[in-house]
């Protein structure tokens, strides 16, 4: 009978260990942490109440393609560069050297209003618009108003004119300024983000864009050189990388609260509005109690085994 009652102490003292823990020390990172070959990082996040609240709802893995979603479409994360703050995007319809895609069916890049202040495509990042009806607010004032079409980072529309997807296009340019338009507006504008603020097709009335960036101090040789792609930079607070470090350095993960807006670290089964240190000394005021039992149960063990000694020693 002994023995089983020590069995049945030593099961009991064994459940309450696990269930007493410090709320940290039980701490399992609940996001998830990658998508395919691409690392899932602060202030990004996959799941609800992951991350920084600047950036929930814009990035989904599917099928273990990270995808990137804002008001203006769905891209393909290739890159996300954490030392430089930068993703690297592909548009499915973005012209190339190689091709032109016309149509309207590319997505540009717009952002929601509160997305604004978090997320913006690379200074050295070219946008370069193609076929732009002569209505288009690019050229309100033409030719009297300045266009806003110029070279970024040594990449704009001169350039681009040399890839052979203009001679498969068989558009007609008169001189290096050419136009489909007879004697309107360029072909193709070439500028920067700053310069419109939103690079929406739709609005500016162009039939297609293409993308380039560059992060090498070194002059390409030319367009068939350039990387074709979207570089966005992205940005956080000082204060919110602070609220982050501190929380990870107490076993916590970075995430905030339902309302979207609010950061907590999340700290196993609760959240803290600073960090798990201070889970676990509110738990400590309030667990005395339990950890007393915890002393009792485990003083019981030592005298039934003194008990069961003594018995084995008297046989």
């Amino acid at each position: 009978m002994a023995p089983l009652i020590y069995s049945g102490l030593l099961s009991i003292i064994i459940t309450l260990s696990a269930l007493l823990q410090p709320p940290c020390a039980a701490h399992i990172n609940a996001c998830r942490s990658f998508c395919g070959n691409i690392t899932i990082d602060y202030p990004f996040g996959l799941q609800q109440g992951c991350g920084h609240p600047g950036f929930r709802d814009l990035l989904f893995c599917m099928n273990d393609m990270l995808m990137f979603h804002i008001s203006s479409g769905s891209y393909r994360v290739l890159e996300i560069d954490y030392a430089y703050k930068a993703l690297t995007l592909h548009d499915l319809h973005l012209s190339t050297c190689e091709t032109i895609v016309l149509g309207g069916k590319g997505n540009g890049f717009e952002v929601e209003p509160w997305r604004g202040p978090y997320l913006a495509p690379d200074s050295d990042n070219v946008f370069m618009l193609i076929g732009c009806s002569a209505r288009s607010p690019l050229f309100q004032g033409f030719p009297e108003k300045h266009l806003p079409c110029r070279n970024v980072s040594g990449m704009g529309c001169e350039e681009y004119y040399r890839c052979p997807a203009w001679s498969l296009l068989g558009a007609q340019r008169i001189g290096s300024q050419g136009s489909v338009y007879g004697s309107g507006p360029p072909e193709c504008c070439a500028l920067p983000f700053e310069a419109v603020k939103s690079i929406n097709l739709s609005r500016l009335e162009c039939e297609g864009y293409s993308s380039a960036y560059s992060i090498a101090p070194l002059r390409m040789e030319g367009p068939g050189d350039w990387t074709y792609g979207i570089r966005v930079k992205y940005s956080i607070q000082s204060n919110s990388d602070e609220f982050c470090r501190a929380c990870e350095a107490t076993g916590g993960t970075c995430g905030y609260g339902g309302d979207g807006i609010r950061q907590l670290c999340m700290c196993g089964s609760s959240n803290s509005t600073s960090n798990c240190d201070s889970m676990v000394s509110g738990s400590t005021r309030g667990g005395r109690g339990r950890w007393s039992l915890m002393n009792i149960l485990t003083g019981v063990l030592v005298i039934c085994s003194s008990v069961l000694v003594k018995r084995n020693n008297v046989g």
